[in-house]
């Protein structure tokens, strides 16, 4: 059992400092590598990959506040609406079998690295990471240095808090794939801004998933604790070495590794 711990602990700082060197989206191998290297189900990797990632968000975000980076209003707003929508997206999880829900999961690892490969691609060519912005409803005012709430800047954020809670409940993922390229599209951020800002959202929705899954029965603490005390070391240790190590070629490695990592589990999903 103490060498499960160990286990969970090391694979568990493995994603703290994919998150520190990759930025938010880079948590989505917390799950494969919890069913691979701890054998677990989709069901009960979810949560525990849940709660990682959301510790370690929660540090990033934390910092990410401290240099006043973090649009703490927007990210409550996305993060409400995410917490209320969690827990149906974990209520469908359990009633689905093993197999869609690892498939499901398997086709959104690949849209998150092929995104991933695409922003790195973007990097390498000097063109903005997320490609160009045509439609932004929520813009910073200057006077204020605030969004200015519109009723579509709130509609676009309300809709990817839809998405963020879903995904959380039902795959176990932060959504940080999701919430970067939403707020790169509707809103005026810059980068740091935008990825401080997601990293609160996950860390929000994500302690609400995991109080769900807890409330529920399904999340193994004994697992999940030492995995993200791990997770929260890496991204701390990591984090030292990000300005010399984190960049395009970094990324385009880490995505290769998720996509190969969907292919085994779709195939291990699809041979069972």
């Amino acid at each position: 059992m103490i060498e499960h711990q160990f286990l969970a602990a090391g694979l568990g700082a493995i994603i703290g400092a994919v998150l520190a060197l990759t930025g938010a989206g880079g948590g989505i191998l917390a799950v494969p590598l919890l069913v691979f290297g701890l054998g677990l189900s989709m069901v009960e990797a979810a949560p525990v990959g849940l709660l990682a990632v959301g510790m370690a968000a929660a540090v990033g975000a934390l910092l990410g506040l401290r240099q006043g980076l973090v649009r703490y209003r927007a990210a409550l707003f996305v993060a409400l609406i995410g917490i209320a929508i969690a827990p149906f997206g974990l209520m469908l999880a359990h009633r689905l079998p093993n197999g869609p829900l690892a498939l499901s999961f398997a086709l959104v690892l690949v849209y998150a690295c092929a995104r991933m490969l695409l922003k790195a691609r973007r990097e390498l060519r000097g063109e903005p990471p997320l490609g160009p912005r045509h439609v932004m409803p929520c813009v910073l005012n200057p006077l204020q240095g605030r969004l200015r709430w519109t009723l579509p800047c709130a509609r676009a954020l309300a809709f990817t808090g839809v998405l963020s809670g879903l995904l959380s409940g039902l795959l176990g993922v932060g959504g940080g794939f999701v919430i970067i390229p939403a707020l790169s599209r509707y809103t005026n951020l810059d980068m740091k801004s935008i990825v401080a800002t997601s990293l609160a959202v996950i860390a929000l929705v994500s302690t609400g998933s995991v109080v769900s899954a807890t409330v529920g029965g399904v999340m193994h603490w004994a697992v999940g604790a030492p995995f993200a005390g791990g997770a929260v070391l890496g991204l701390l240790l990591a984090r030292q070495l990000a300005s010399k190590l984190a960049g395009p070629r970094l990324q385009q490695m880490f995505a290769g590794v998720g996509i190969c990592a969907a292919l085994l589990l779709a195939v291990k999903t699809l041979g069972s």
